[in-house]
C-alpha cells in the first residue's frame, strides 16, 4: 500500500464537559488528500509535544471557537473579545515551536492562520466589525461551505500558482484577522476591505501556508480547496521520504 504522511491537527476544547473535540471535516480532507489524520490532545507540555511530533510529517491548525490571548501579542483585549482557551493557545504554540525546528510541513485554517502570526511576532485585529471601517461581511453564517466573498492573490504566490488565477471566491467565518504580519511570513491574499486573507513563509526550504477561510468545507465540490489538502499532503510525503525513509519503503506517496 501506498505510504500515507502523518498529519497531526490539533484539536479544541470543549470546557463545559471537559472533552477534547474536532470537526469531522477536517480529518476527512486531509484522508481524501491522502494523509493519515491524528488528532493531537490539546496537552501543553514541551515534552509531549515533542513525543508526539516525532511520528509526524505535516502539521495542520484548523480553526477553533475560541481567540488567541491578546497579551500574548502585547494588545489589552477589546470589548468583543470571544472566549480565550489558555490550553488552546499554549498547545498550539508549543507546536509551532516544534513545526520550526523540525521544518515540518504546515497548513494553518483560520485561527490556525492567527496563532501562527500571533508565533512570529504578529497581531490581531480583535473584533473586525467594530475596529474596521466599511469592513465587508466576515462572518456570513449558515450554509457554511457557501463561497460569500471575493480574494485577490499575490502573483507568484503558491496559493497564486494552485488557484492557476489572480482571485477566488471563499467562505467566511472569523470576526478577527491580521493586523501586522509576523516574521518570515508574506500576506498572499486579501479581502476587498483589504484584509489578509492568506499568508505564506516564502523560505525554500520549508513548506508553511494557512488560509483565513475554511477548505475543509468545500473540497468536495471546490478546486482550489481540494488543492491546497492535495498540496499540503503531498509536501508532508515529501518530508517523509527525507526524513524517516526507513519507513516509506519505495511506494510513492499519494
Amino acid at each position: 500500500m501506498p505510504y500515507r504522511p502523518r498529519i497531526g491537527i490539533t484539536m479544541r476544547i470543549e470546557l463545559e464537559t471537559d472533552r477534547f473535540y474536532l470537526s469531522r471535516h477536517y480529518s476527512e480532507a486531509v484522508a481524501a488528500a491522502g494523509g493519515a489524520p491524528v488528532h493531537l490532545s490539546l496537552i501543553p507540555a514541551s515534552d509531549y509535544i515533542a513525543a508526539v511530533t516525532d511520528g509526524l510529517d505535516g502539521i495542520l491548525l484548523p480553526g477553533s471557537d475560541s481567540d488567541v490571548d491578546p497579551l500574548r501579542y502585547g494588545h489589552e483585549p477589546h470589548q468583543a473579545l470571544g472566549h480565550v482557551h489558555s490550553i488552546k493557545d499554549d498547545t498550539d504554540l508549543l507546536v509551532l515551536e516544534e513545526v520550526e525546528r523540525r521544518r515540518l510541513p504546515l497548513f494553518g485554517i483560520c485561527f490556525g492562520m492567527q496563532v501562527l502570526n500571533v508565533s512570529r511576532g504578529g497581531t490581531l485585529i480583535q473584533d473586525i466589525a467594530s475596529q474596521v471601517q466599511s469592513a465587508i461581511k466576515h462572518e456570513q453564517g449558515v450554509p457554511r461551505d457557501r463561497p460569500s466573498h471575493r480574494v485577490r492573490l499575490l502573483e507568484e504566490s503558491r496559493l497564486a500558482a494552485l488557484a492557476e488565477r489572480d482571485g477566488v471566491v471563499v467562505n467566511s467565518h472569523h470576526h478577527q484577522a491580521i493586523e501586522t504580519v509576523g516574521r518570515d511570513l508574506v500576506a498572499s491574499a486579501w479581502a476587498a476591505d483589504g484584509l489578509v486573507e492568506a499568508l505564506e513563509d516564502p523560505r525554500s526550504d520549508r513548506f508553511v501556508m494557512a488560509v483565513q477561510w475554511h477548505p475543509e468545507l468545500g473540497w468536495e465540490r471546490d478546486p482550489l480547496s481540494r488543492s491546497l489538502f492535495t498540496r499540503f499532503v503531498d509536501e508532508a510525503g515529501q518530508y517523509a521520504r527525507s526524513a524517516h525513509p526507513q519507513f516509506v519503503k519505495t511506494q510513492p506517496c499519494p
